[in-house]
């Protein structure tokens, strides 16, 4: 797939084939959830990882199977549990009576594509294993770097604080996060279409990959150069200094704007455009914003992305 050509009119931008094709099965999989298709597929492109936060069965686990399968990427799962230590996911070194020496085994960790399912019921320890891989994408054990595949994408599916058995995920954890999303309940429709249909986990394994890896960092390469105007970065500064200005909050930092910039990249490229619109950081702000503005982690479930709504509609586009 080449690089799009420059594109000045919004009407006749169409999102690229590969986009086209990976909304369409995955909304014949995830009924009735195409804005969470978008943004997971968005924060794909823009090299980012994903947190979904909802209560269980709702379908977390089958979105980001779906995104596996559809991009062609080599999937590593990891069940979080409270007794769960770094090692479990990072790898160690184990002695080889061939060898005669330690050698490294790699974790779960070492995949394309990662699934954290239940990431907030491992302790604070273990969770924080994941953050050097997740800035870094490299790991550090024992003294000897390791470097993780290409692409490196982590979903992470966490359940609701008030339960029983979580533990807060922190500030430093979720702000490696480029977005967080929810999936909520279907609608009538859809849920009647789910309780009368084909099993989910039946249809995923027979899904044809809509792109292969190098495919994908192609792409990846293609969005980070999507062009962002002054005036857009100036919209993106504003909406960061509206942040700052609520009473009680710490307002968003200069690595939330980054977030937002880049998340617009891989936006405006999903829907056929080379270049940022203020209305691309409106689209993805939210999912952004909202859990880069709780905090200290006391405020209540959904106020973050009540707040974040706020900011974005108190911002004029000059």
């Amino acid at each position: 797939m080449g690089v799009i050509n420059r594109l000045t009119s919004l009407a006749d931008s169409k999102p690229p084939e590969p986009v086209q094709k990976f909304l369409e099965i995955g909304g014949s999989v995830i009924l009735g959830k195409k804005e969470q298709l978008e943004l997971a597929l968005c924060t794909v492109l823009a090299r980012g990882h994903l947190l979904i936060e909802d209560i269980p069965g709702v379908g977390k686990t089958t979105l980001v199977k779906l995104i596996g399968k559809s991009l062609g990427l080599k999937e590593s799962r990891i069940q979080f549990t409270n007794d769960m230590l770094p090692a479990d996911i990072l790898g160690s070194s184990i002695y080889d009576e061939t060898q005669k020496k330690f050698v490294f085994h790699k974790g779960p960790l070492f995949g394309q594509i990662v699934i954290a399912d239940e990431l907030n019921r491992a302790t604070p320890k273990t969770q924080s294993a994941c953050l050097q891989a997740m800035e870094e994408r490299f790991i550090s054990v024992e003294g000897t770097e390791y470097e993780l595949p290409n692409p490196f994408f982590m979903i992470a599916t966490q359940n609701p604080r008030e339960q029983i058995g979580t533990y807060m995920l922190p500030e430093s954890q979720t702000d490696r996060f480029l977005m967080k999303i929810e999936m909520g309940y279907p609608d009538r429709d859809s849920e009647r279409e789910l309780l009368k249909g084909e099993s989910r986990q039946k249809i995923l394994k027979t899904l044809e990959p809509v792109l292969t890896p190098d495919q994908v960092v192609k792409i990846q390469d293609q969005v980070e150069a999507i062009h962002v105007s002054d005036a857009v970065i100036e919209y993106v500064q504003d909406v960061l200094k509206e942040s700052r200005s609520y009473r009680g909050q710490y307002g968003l930092s200069p690595r939330s704007g980054l977030a937002l910039v880049r998340a617009g990249k891989a936006w405006a490229y999903m829907q056929g455009r080379d270049m940022v619109l203020p209305e691309d950081i409106q689209a993805i702000g939210v999912p952004v914003m909202s859990h880069r503005l709780n905090a200290g982690g006391e405020m209540e479930t959904g106020k973050g992305a009540q707040l974040a709504q706020e900011i974005l509609g108190s911002v004029s586009v000059k």
